[in-house]
């Protein structure tokens, strides 16, 4: 019995992994069971044994990204000295996680950033994305006290976006065009950011 559950469980994990990398590839809409089954090198049967449809497939895909990307947002914003750190290594530090996490799952842009997703799986992400904004509000705050809240916000919701706008980009680079991209991002957030901290001062 343990053995068989062993072998489900590596099964849907398999089918999980193809979904995702065809999301990646193709898009969600353009994705089918029967792809996803083929990818998984199995029947079209043999899926529907554990999913049955491709919402649900996208439902299990998403839980388990959203744990990972929970992981990545953790990591990325752990407690630390965010007043005396300099800012290019606070940079650093805050988005490493999430880079990581976007080129590991390639295919979680597609599946997260789909506005045609299902509202379930569109609002179980929704926490973390508002978070990730209100961790970095939280962060220049501390940094710039001066700022208000509100400009707290606002400049956080900029850095965010151009996170965003630049993960596309690194994931479908090579690996030496994603360090130059991702160098570049660094960049643009710290010269975003550079007069903002400076208000500390």
């Amino acid at each position: 019995m343990v053995r068989r559950q062993a072998r489900g469980q590596q099964r849907i994990a398999e089918i999980l992994d193809a979904a995702l990398a065809l999301f990646a590839e193709v898009g969600y809409a353009a994705a089918s069971t029967n792809a996803i089954a083929a990818r998984a090198g199995i029947s079209p049967g043999s899926l529907y044994q554990f999913f049955r449809n491709k919402e649900e497939i996208a439902q299990a895909l998403s839980e388990r990204l959203v744990d990972a990307l929970r992981t990545a947002h953790a990591d990325a914003f752990a407690d630390r000295d965010v007043v005396e750190l300099p800012l290019a290594e606070l940079v650093e530090r805050m988005t490493d996680p999430l880079i990581g996490f976007n080129v590991a799952n390639p295919g979680a842009k597609a599946l997260f950033g789909n506005t045609d997703m299902p509202a379930a799986l569109a609002a179980a992400t929704r926490p973390l994305h508002e978070a990730v904004t209100g961790r970095v509000a939280a962060v220049l705050a501390a940094r710039s006290p001066q700022l208000s809240d509100a400009e707290a916000v606002r400049y956080a919701t900029v850095a965010v976006h151009i996170v965003r706008a630049l993960m596309g980009p690194i994931v479908a680079a090579s690996e030496g065009e994603r360090e130059v991209l991702i160098g570049e991002l660094r960049r643009a957030l710290v010269g975003y950011l550079a007069p903002i901290d400076a208000l500390s001062v």
